[in-house]
């Protein structure tokens, strides 16, 4: 108990630059004290004190802001940074050296009893205020950027973004991957390749418009094309997509 302890405490240091000392760990970081709590109440629901265990996990929402159901299973090294808002269900399972930041929710999409909730393998990083739902896995050494909703498996290594969550290619990887927040170049993907369409597309209207210019000089009327394209409002989808 006292390894995996220090253990944890080590976590902090290796992954908040903000940590100074053991004894600034052990009385304002709300992640540690959370993983503390559930420490004693996985260690009831185990032995069916399953009502003290959750009053005890309600005690610990209230002092942390952060909600861990004591029947999740967690790993070795798990560091929660700052944590209001997380919240984990009780059939979640996350491997060792795993992150959070604050909001992030490891939730179910059934009322059914059995696997509600997700597995996160060794090392997975979860940006804030995103959303890992259902029995799914996500593969070890995944990232999930901030504010991702993610409904499907992701794998090993991949960098997960945007709503619902796509993996990223190779290129886009460093980019894409944010544990705080979604800056002007972080958009969803698919928003991204409708963007890039809408660009080409314009670009192919100008070029119709010269062709159309060349057209009128030779004689020949465009009258009927013109009026064609004027119907179309280059701002819809533009509207659409924002």
């Amino acid at each position: 108990m006292f390894r995996a302890i220090k253990e944890d405490i080590d976590s902090v240091f290796s992954r908040d630059p903000a940590a100074r000392n053991i004894f600034e760990v052990i009385t304002v970081y709300p992640g540690f004290h959370a993983r503390l709590v559930h420490r004693v109440t996985h260690a009831l629901w185990k032995i069916k004190l399953k009502w003290l265990a959750r009053f005890l996990a309600f005690l610990g929402r209230a002092l942390t802001g952060i909600e861990i159901h004591p029947g999740a299973t967690i790993g070795r090294r798990f560091f929660i940074d700052h944590g209001m808002g997380v919240v984990i269900g009780e059939t979640a399972e996350i491997g060792d050296d795993v992150t959070l930041y604050h909001g992030v929710t490891l939730g179910g999409t059934s009322w059914k009893e059995g696997k509600r909730h997700p597995t996160l393998g060794n090392g997975v990083v979860v940006g804030a205020g995103a959303k890992i739902l259902g029995p799914i896995s996500i593969g070890a050494g995944a990232k999930i950027g901030s504010n991702a909703v993610v409904v499907k498996d992701v794998p090993d290594g991949a960098t997960a973004a945007g709503i619902p969550a796509r993996i990223l290619d190779e290129a886009k990887k460093v980019a894409g991957f944010n544990a705080y927040g979604i800056g002007n170049d972080q958009n969803d993907p698919l928003s991204k390749a409708i963007h890039g369409l809408l660009g080409h597309s314009m670009v192919v209207d100008q070029r119709i418009e010269l062709i159309l210019q060349q057209l009128e000089k030779m004689g020949v009327r465009v009258e009927e094309e013109r009026a064609t394209a004027d119907k179309f409002d280059p701002n819809y989808l533009n509207k659409i997509v924002d």
